[in-house]
């Protein structure tokens, strides 16, 4: 039966076949075309299945292929078998409408895809006269491609072309080059074509090119150095405190940046603080520190800091960011349990591996044991993975839950087949029940349980995303050999995923960004720290204060954040210090601190500091403003540390804040009955707000204020810390 003029599949079949038309097809020189190596590679490079065309959800037209060419057997069936064959017609190919519209011989809304007189339609053309087979004799499988250069060194405005050599199963090789996907991670930096071409700018620095070929990806790393030359001897006598320090100035000689000089001490003592503790020195602790002449006080201050209570709860505070759920999800106290988990496995310096394997197998009552609280919250296997690989994998599997992962290997069955380890989650209880969820739950390991793959219905077993986990015992929680090869000392990505993390806090910027998001088309700026920082991780049992020790005992955490000539472009090589907004948190503690005037928060007990604050459900206006979590977000969350108007305003003009200042209570009205001089009275607010004492010019601008004709001396005082805080150096971490 005719539609449009196109017979219906039927009718090719046979009349191809009487014609002998496949024969005769088969007959020539060419090798056949390979529908999976050659047709969808095809449409790949020229966008035909891209998000935006017939890749997305539903299709375009009423032409649906799978995303990127993931689906082999859906893509076939789409265009040889749907619509009653209309889109395909062996028996005269150039008729079929695979060709007329992606040549624009015909009205087609993607435009012109396709050369009619090309190499590509004409291997269209030969699939289509060939009779559309889905599998041709002998043929192979695609293993990996490799892109040539991988690495190099360029200078501006210099242009390469790159080449990808696709390797399959039988050991044959292709050049792929004009049918694989080009993306560069900085265009600016290094720009490339959609042939493969790629530009160096005029911006020194660092990009990652991405070659995709079907389901494999490639990179190609491309450095511009700084113009101008610097000695050897120049990073030869640069000071190396332990591994960090050769390997970043390594990083920085190959770029030809200098490092910038170190900070001095009070900025070390302040960013130390803030960074280890979540709160600033009291003035008493800049005196004693800035008058110590010992060789080792750095080492010995963070020593104390690691030692003292509010460390456990800045940084616990940072992890409950990553899996806090919401109390009107799961329940009030199942929250607080969950909180006081996480809390306690910090006040006791818990190993990280002991810390996951904990949370991953979790079992028991939620009010009781508050690590099963991740499994009351993330109910089904398919949460829980995500979650699980981004936290301590760095692998965002997301992507992977509806089609094959666009930068990545991962597939929809390596996604479901990960989710098959919490298949036997069992759940015992009344379970949720928004807004209230009151009750209690056990979570336990269910007798049975299985995770299907969303298209083809198959039960998947359970399996890890490479490598092998133990053998899931008899009547065993998978969970439990889950949680075994997660925190395995062969697992590569447990332990730099926590390394970037930490170092990402301290730093202000991961070795890796996102911190979470460790893939090849995403590496490392300096790959060979990171392994460095993970190894030494391992061989110390996962001791997160002994990676602290080490970052902060580095020179290159040291470093000044005022650039010189040849680092001020440098955003990822730590060739100075990055200054960072200081968190929502931390920032209140410290205006509590500084003006000696408490915050009271609801659901605490008084005197709490902001960082023990077990939801951010409590409300917080101050907090809200700077930056932390909405309640309604699904963990985890990662904070952004930009700067936004709302909170300047809120530091200029919140009434909360001017209270505190002007409070017969506070600090400002007891400096200012006090027996100090105006002199003291400024190096008092300067070691508070700043950790250190004003410089000449700052000390002849305070002082003014207080001789100014009529001036209060309590209203001068109050002006003075008002305006001090009101600045880049109180808000921000240098």
């Amino acid at each position: 039966m005719l539609k449009r003029g196109f017979p219906s599949l039927a009718g090719i079949l046979l009349f191809a076949a009487l014609l002998g038309a496949w024969p005769l097809a088969l007959s020539g020189a060419e090798p056949q075309v390979s529908f999976e190596l050659d047709v969808m590679p095809l449409l790949t490079a020229r966008g035909c299945n891209q998000g935006a065309c017939h890749g997305k959800a539903r299709g375009q037209n009423g032409f649906q292929l799978s995303l990127l060419g993931f689906d082999a057997d859906f893509d076939y069936a789409a265009i040889a078998l749907q619509a009653r064959g209309r889109r395909v017609f062996p028996a005269a190919a150039e008729r079929s409408l695979l060709l007329l519209k992606s040549s624009g011989r015909i009205a087609h809304g993607g435009g012109v895809r396709i050369d009619q007189g090309g190499d590509d339609y004409q291997l269209l053309a030969r699939w289509i006269a060939e009779g559309l087979p889905r599998h041709i004799p002998g043929e192979s499988t695609l293993s990996r491609i490799v892109v040539t250069p991988t690495n190099k060194f360029a200078t501006p405005g210099e242009a390469l072309q790159l080449s990808v050599i696709a390797h399959y199963a039988d050991g044959s090789q292709r050049d792929v080059t004009s049918r694989a996907q080009f993306q560069s991670s900085e265009g600016a930096i290094v720009a490339v074509s959609p042939s493969g071409q790629i530009t160096a700018g005029s911006i020194p620095g660092e990009a990652t090119i991405m070659a995709r070929y079907m389901s494999e990806i490639a990179t190609c790393h491309v450095a511009i150095p700084l113009a101008g030359e610097v000695s050897a001897a120049t990073y030869e006598h640069l000071p190396r405190h332990n591994f960090i320090d050769e390997h970043v100035w390594n990083k920085l000689q190959s770029l030809g940046i200098t490092p910038s000089a170190p900070c001095d001490d009070a900025k070390y003592l302040r960013r130390v603080h803030i960074d280890l503790i979540g709160r600033l020195p009291s003035q008493d602790e800049v005196r004693a520190f800035l008058s110590d002449t010992a060789s080792d006080k750095r080492a010995r201050l963070v020593d104390s800091l690691l030692a003292r209570p509010e460390y456990a709860n800045h940084w616990a505070a940072k992890w409950a960011d990553l899996l806090r759920p919401n109390p009107y999800r799961v329940g009030i106290k199942s929250v607080v349990m969950y909180d006081q988990w996480i809390r306690d496995s910090f006040r006791d310096n818990k190993p990280y591996d002991q810390f996951v394997r904990e949370l991953v197998s979790a079992q028991g009552s939620t009010w009781e044991n508050g690590a099963t609280v991740l499994f009351r919250d993330r109910r089904e296997p398919e949460e829980v993975t995500t979650l699980v690989s981004q936290l301590f994998l760095g692998i965002r599997l997301e992507c992977a839950k509806c089609h094959h992962h666009p930068f990545e290997k991962w597939s929809q069955e390596d996604f479901y087949s990960f989710a098959a380890y919490f298949g036997r989650i069992g759940h015992k209880g009344t379970g949720l029940s928004p807004p209230i969820s009151g009750s209690e739950e056990m979570i336990f390991t269910a007798a049975k349980g299985e995770v299907r793959h969303p298209l083809t219905q198959e039960v998947l077993p359970p399996r890890t995303l490479f490598g092998e986990a133990p053998v899931i015992a008899e009547r065993g929680d998978p969970r439990a050999s889950l949680a075994a090869w997660i925190a395995s000392d062969d697992n590569p990505y447990f332990a730099e995923v926590m390394v970037n993390r930490v170092w990402a806090d301290l730093m202000g910027r991961g070795i890796v960004e996102p911190v979470d998001d460790l893939r090849a088309t995403n590496p490392p700026t300096n790959a060979p720290l990171l392994a460095a920082l993970a190894e030494d991780f391992r061989a110390h049992h996962y001791d997160i204060k002994h990676l602290l020790r080490t970052i902060t005992a580095s020179h290159v955490y040291a470093l000044s954040s005022a650039p010189n000539p040849r680092n001020v472009a440098d955003r990822q090589n730590y060739s100075r210090h990055y200054r960072r907004q200081m968190r929502a948190e931390v920032l209140l503690d410290a205006v509590t601190d500084i003006t000696g005037m408490p915050e009271s928060f609801e659901a605490v007990p008084g005197g709490s500091k902001a960082n023990e604050i077990w939801t951010t459900r409590v409300n917080s206006v101050f907090l809200d403003t700077f930056g932390r979590p909405n309640e309604n977000q699904d963990p985890p969350c990662e904070r952004l540390a930009e700067s936004t108007v709302t909170q300047t305003l809120h530091l200029m003009n919140a009434p909360a804040l001017h209270q505190r200042l002007t409070a017969d209570g506070g600090r400002t009205a007891k400096l200012a009955a006090s027996q100090l001089t105006p002199e003291q009275i400024l190096e008092e607010i300067y070691l508070s707000i700043y950790s250190r004492l004003p410089d000449d010019a700052e000390r002849k601008i305070g002082l003014a204020v207080y001789a100014e004709a009529g001036s209060n001396r309590r209203q001068a005082t109050e002006d003075l810390m008002w305006a001090l805080l009101n600045t880049p150096e109180f808000v921000f971490k240098d």
